[in-house]
């Protein structure tokens, strides 16, 4: 993913929408008046449990496309799912990448609740780790694959509890009595042109699976209407994670960040749910909102005094298992499931 740069953010932000000033004012208003808290159940979700899938996940070695890492966490994630009873399915395609060549791009899709059942819930990470440790200071280190616990295997540990909490809604006949949802794990996320290519960058090499994804839902409106909204998990599982409201999220889904955001405090975790807003972050959202026009929203951390808006491991081999807590996990996992239950 990456933050958008000034000039598309001054062109979205004009492009028949409300003027800036508008939309300060609208955040600065949602700052000053909260909204009551009211109790919600807490359900039932380990953080424990998802931290030893990201362990899992790091302990295969980088998971960037094309390498025996990648199949090897594809074929853990399938089990996983299966393991919880969703009916996966496998999605092949290719896209281009950013140095013109076709890239062959797996994404992964669990079913809980038949299919073709409405109301479904989307929730989302991708499982790919970028290829280069573009960000390092050192510019030999950047060609080193990032570890990617925290950029990618966090929100994939999430998702993976939040499928064992899924799963215990069938019952002896494998009947599901609980709110549908499809858990899709997004390949190809951080193919995006690297910093050091010296070429022309093109939006859209990143979030090369959703790209997909959201391009098949498109093309069969039936199955693109049975979706109600969908979530986003992007580094979800450092000590000091923040994850404000981000812009494209607000823009198409504003009713869904605020009922999550709103989860989130009673449940006690509003620290990490800021109510500050961010510029708009290209991320898989991003496609699912353009493209498939599911209303999706983005829970990334995102830190506002950083020049890249991402933390200082962001991008580099400093992506590893010191950057993620149990608490942090707990709490992006309790908030999900309870906005779907709730």
């Amino acid at each position: 993913m990456k933050v958008k740069d000034f000039h598309y953010l001054i062109f979205r932000l004009f492009r028949g929408q409300a003027v800036l000033l508008c939309l300060f004012a609208i955040a600065c208003a949602a700052c000053t008046k909260s909204k009551p808290v009211h109790s919600v159940s807490r359900p039932s979700f380990s953080g424990d449990t998802a931290y030893m899938h990201i362990y899992n996940q790091v302990a295969m070695g980088p998971r960037v496309p094309d390498t025996k890492a990648h199949t090897e966490c594809l074929l853990y994630l399938m089990r996983e799912l299966e393991r919880y009873g969703a009916v996966v399915e496998i999605q092949k395609g290719t896209k281009t990448a950013y140095d013109g060549r076709e890239q062959l791009v797996v994404n992964i899709i669990g079913h809980f609740g038949k299919p073709s059942a409405g109301g479904r819930v989307l929730l989302a990470a991708h499982y790919d780790s970028r290829p280069w440790c573009d960000e390092e200071e050192d510019y030999e280190m950047r060609f080193q694959p990032v570890p990617a616990a925290n950029d990618g295997a966090s929100g994939v540990g999430v998702l993976l509890e939040a499928a064992r909490h899924l799963g215990s809604r069938y019952d002896s006949a494998h009947n599901y009595k609980g709110k549908p949802v499809d858990i899709v794990f997004f390949d190809c996320e951080d193919m995006g042109t690297p910093a050091f290519f010296t070429g022309q960058e093109r939006e859209d090499t990143w979030c090369l699976g959703s790209q997909l994804w959201a391009e098949s839902v498109k093309s069969n409106p039936q199955w693109q209407k049975t979706f109600q909204y969908g979530i986003l998990l992007d580094m979800v599982g450092a000590y000091d994670a923040v994850f404000p409201k981000e812009y494209t999220s607000v823009q198409y889904a504003g009713n869904y960040v605020e009922k999550i955001w709103h989860t989130a405090a009673a449940l006690g975790h509003g620290k990490y749910f800021s109510q500050q807003q961010t510029y708009p972050i290209t991320d898989d959202h991003t496609y699912v909102n353009e493209i498939a026009g599911i209303p999706c929203v983005d829970i990334i951390h995102y830190d506002r005094l950083s020049g890249t808006g991402f933390p200082a491991w962001w991008h580099t081999t400093k992506d590893d298992m010191r950057n993620i807590s149990i608490e942090t996990l707990q709490a992006v996992g309790e908030t999900v499931l309870s906005v779907i239950e709730n």
